[in-house]
């Protein structure tokens, strides 16, 4: 599993912990052999488990935006001009929760790399129009908090 495909699992974990937000047991099921077995053939993101780097990297994500939620949300808030939290497509708020924490927490992860890749997974899940929306959000927290 490539570090994009893990990053995408993380966004559809955090996505699924939006609406069951006391499940613990969302990120076990999803890195088990036996979830990709039941999603094989839903696409390439579901050839194969992720390995013990993988699975670390995954975890080590999903607590870590899990723990720094409220913070994420108001970053998202506060460069959202014009746009109520509740109004943003939770595909979109779980993207930007991920790449967020990645600049904030994750020295490893360079700040560009983590903003084209929330920007390429926006791309894919949802309409041109969200993903320059979430461009412009990372963009302007990018040159606000991380200086």
């Amino acid at each position: 599993m490539t570090r994009i495909a893990a990053r995408e699992t993380v966004v559809q974990i955090v996505y699924a912990l939006d609406f069951s937000p006391e499940d613990s047991e969302i990120v076990r099921e999803r890195l088990s052999p036996e979830f990709y077995e039941r999603m094989a053939g839903e696409g390439d993101l579901y050839d194969s488990p992720p390995g013990e780097e993988e699975g670390s990297y995954i975890s080590e994500l999903v607590a870590g935006v899990s723990e720094h939620l409220a913070e994420l949300d108001g970053y998202i808030e506060r460069y959202a001009v014009g746009w109520q939290f509740a109004r943003i497509p939770r595909v979109a708020v779980a993207i930007m929760r991920v790449c967020m924490y990645e600049t904030l927490y994750r020295p490893d992860v360079p700040n560009a790399a983590a903003i084209n890749a929330a920007v390429d997974l926006c791309k894919k899940y949802e309409e041109a129009d969200v993903a320059a929306f979430v461009n412009g959000i990372l963009g302007s927290f990018s040159r606000a908090e991380l200086v």
